[in-house]
């Protein structure tokens, strides 16, 4: 089999091809070809080795994969083989094929094409946790998304819709507030133009309920304070750099802020997350759910993708696809 390999954490472009010896099917395991691998903002973050959780080197990034089973190993329904299926791998994803349990895969629905089904998992289950876990979100409130045509501020989108909310995207090009939309954002804001805190109370009517915020930076403290009395601020990431909120507009006007890290979360709560998994694969069976169709690129492009994810260059998801020959 043929991998991308990172051998010590530091820099992109220590990600190379490497040859490896397919692994041994162990029991209850099966083999994939993988169709397609997920390529989101922390893979380049865990290659630089700046995420709060250092893998181990040798290392495989990629943690989300859908293809089809090529063997079963002992334990395993041999009538499986052949089946098109998506796969929470973890790691090991940027490669030619891949092993794992079977009791973790999911059948992919014809709803959704190899990149869909391999670009849903992180974006979707971050806001179905934040929505269904850390909060119960009330149909009619008004939700303010920020990087909403980025992969996670997307689904939220989608997700928040699909719950009731009415949601007003934030975004800097035109592309990426059209996705929005799509996904049925009821209004938008330009940030690199307009003043997001004066246009947020003006569209949510004096203000917002909650704000989704997976970009921090200069952003979050006007966002905080565009919040209604009782408001929510989910804190969900920095790609703009951490933030420092003042803890005055926090207690004024009784605002909640909520810490949503699914990734830590899920390695304490593995049950909880397949159940969750079912019900975010439910909702898109029913179509009430609907994840963009990926940008692709070849895996060896992986660095070039990582980077155009760094500079904000992609509008929605991005996929991989082996091409290794």
């Amino acid at each position: 089999m043929k991998s991308l390999v990172v051998d010590q954490l530091g820099s992109l472009d220590d990600l190379h091809v490497q040859e490896l010896p397919s692994p041994v099917l162990g029991d209850g395991q099966v083999r994939i070809a993988v169709a397609a691998c997920g390529l989101n903002f922390v893979d380049s973050l865990l290659v630089e080795g700046r995420y709060q959780v250092k893998p181990p080197v040798p290392f495989v990034p990629g943690s989300e994969i859908t293809g089809r089973i090529v063997e079963a190993g002992p334990g395993v329904d041999t009538s499986l083989v052949g089946r098109r299926v998506f796969a929470p791998v973890g790691a090991g994803g940027f490669a030619d094929e891949v092993v794992t349990a079977a009791n973790r895969i999911l059948p992919i629905p014809d709803q959704l094409s190899d990149g869909q089904g391999a670009t849903f998992m992180q974006s979707y289950l971050t806001a179905w946790f934040a929505f269904t876990r850390r909060t119960q979100v009330q149909p009619g409130r008004t939700m303010l998304v920020l990087g909403a045509g980025g992969g996670i501020g997307l689904a939220a989108v989608d997700a928040g819709v699909a719950l009731g909310l009415r949601v007003i995207a934030a975004a800097s090009s035109e592309e990426k507030r059209q996705l929005a939309v799509d996904r049925g954002a009821f209004a938008t804001i330009d940030v690199l133009t307009e003043d997001v805190k004066a246009r947020a109370r003006e569209l949510g009517g004096g203000g917002v309920d909650i704000v989704y915020d997976p970009v921090g930076g200069d952003l979050a403290e006007p966002c905080l304070r565009a919040l209604n009395a009782g408001g929510e601020y989910m804190v969900v990431g920095f790609v703009g750099g951490i933030p420092r909120l003042p803890a005055n507009f926090v207690l004024l006007l009784n605002r909640t802020v909520t810490g949503i890290d699914w990734g830590a979360w899920v390695g304490r709560n593995q049950a909880e997350n397949q159940k969750m998994l079912v019900e975010v694969m439910g909702r898109i069976v029913d179509g009430s759910l609907r994840p963009v169709e990926p940008v692709v690129y070849p895996m060896s492009r992986a660095v070039d993708a990582m980077r155009d994810l760094q500079n904000r260059k992609v509008a929605g998801k991005v996929a991989l696809v082996p091409d290794f020959g």
